[in-house]
C-alpha cells in the first residue's frame, strides 16, 4: 500500500471518528451535561439527538429515575438507654447534575456512600433524642418527617433530592425485648386497674343515687297511699254514720253479717261462745228478735 493510500485511509478514519464524536443522543430517562474543556457548557439538554464539537466538547449522562438505597441493619441507642435494631431505605434521584458531578465526579457509588452516612447519622441522632415508646408510638411519623427534612437539606449539597425515608423494621434486641415487654405489660396493668377502680366508683355512685331516688319515690307513694286511705276511711266513716243515723237497726244487722263472714270464712274455725250472746243476735232471726234479751 502506498503512502498516498495510507494517508487517505487515515484521513477517512479520522473523518469517521470526528463524525461519530459529533453526534449524541439523550434518553428520556437521563439527564445530560455538555462540557467544553471541562467547563459546563449546557446542563439542560432535552431528550433526543444533539450535535457537539468533537474532541473539544464532551457529554456526560446521568440516570434521572428514582433510585433506591437500602441501608444495613444496625443498632441505635435510644434516650431511655435501650438499643433498637433498625434498617431503613431511602428513595432519591439526581436533581442537579452539575452539583452531582462536582460532588461525586459523577460516580453513583460515591453518592450512595455519602447519602448512607447522612441518613445513618440522622437516624442515630433521632433515636438518641427519643424513647422507645416515642419511636414506635405516636411520635413515629413526626420523627420520620424531621429525618426526611434533615436528609433533604444535606443531600441537596450533593445535587440529590430525597423523596422518601422509611424504616423497614425496628426491633428490640432479644436481650432487652422480654424486659421491655414485661414493663409495658405491668404499666398497662396499672392503667387497667385504675380504669376499673374508677368505673367501680362511678357504678357505686350511680347505684347509691338510684337507691336514694327509689327511697324517695317509695316514701312519696306511701305518703300518698296513706293520705288516700285516710280520706277513704273518713269517707267510709261518714257514710256509715249517715247510714246508722237513717236506720240504726239495719246498720247493726249489716255489721253483724260482716262479722259472721269474717268469723266463719275458713270452714274449719271453732268459736266457743254462748249461743244466746249478743254476737248471735241476728244468727237465727233476721229481725234480731229471736236472740234478743
Amino acid at each position: 500500500m502506498s503512502a498516498r493510500q495510507l494517508t487517505g485511509l487515515f484521513i477517512g478514519l479520522l473523518v469517521l471518528f470526528l463524525a461519530y464524536d459529533s453526534v449524541y443522543t439523550v434518553d428520556a430517562r437521563q439527564r445530560a451535561v455538555l462540557f467544553q474543556l471541562q467547563k459546563v457548557e449546557d446542563a439542560d439538554l432535552s431528550p433526543g439527538l444533539h450535535f457537539k464539537l468533537p474532541v473539544v466538547e464532551t457529554v456526560m449522562t446521568f440516570d434521572d429515575r428514582v433510585q433506591l438505597l437500602d441501608g444495613q441493619t444496625e443498632n441505635f441507642p435510644t434516650a431511655d438507654q435501650q438499643v433498637l435494631e433498625a434498617d431503613y431505605y431511602v428513595r432519591w434521584r439526581i436533581a442537579d447534575p452539575v452539583a452531582f458531578y462536582r460532588a461525586t465526579g459523577g460516580q453513583k457509588l460515591i453518592a450512595t456512600d455519602h447519602l448512607s452516612s447522612i441518613v445513618e447519622r440522622g437516624v442515630r441522632d433521632a433515636f438518641a433524642a427519643h424513647s422507645v415508646a416515642q419511636i414506635v408510638g405516636d411520635d413515629h411519623d413526626q420523627i420520620i418527617g424531621a429525618l426526611l427534612d434533615s436528609t433533604r437539606d444535606q443531600a441537596s449539597q450533593l445535587g440529590l433530592t430525597v423523596t422518601d425515608v422509611r424504616f423497614e423494621h425496628i426491633d428490640l434486641p432479644a436481650d432487652f425485648a422480654d424486659a421491655v415487654y414485661q414493663r409495658m405489660r405491668a404499666e398497662l396493668g396499672r392503667v387497667a386497674a385504675d380504669l376499673r377502680a374508677r368505673a367501680a366508683e362511678a357504678a357505686d355512685k350511680i347505684r347509691a343515687d338510684a337507691d336514694s331516688q327509689a327511697q324517695v319515690i317509695l316514701a312519696d307513694a306511701y305518703r300518698d297511699a296513706q293520705k288516700a286511705r285516710g280520706e277513704g276511711d273518713a269517707r267510709a266513716a261518714e257514710i256509715y254514720a249517715k247510714a246508722y243515723g237513717q236506720d240504726p237497726e239495719f246498720f247493726r244487722f249489716y255489721r253483724s253479717i260482716n262479722a259472721y263472714r269474717e268469723a266463719f270464712h275458713g270452714g274449719q274455725d271453732v268459736l266457743v261462745l254462748q249461743p244466746n250472746g249478743e254476737f248471735f243476735r241476728y244468727f237465727g232471726d233476721a229481725s234480731g228478735g229471736a236472740k234478743k234479751r
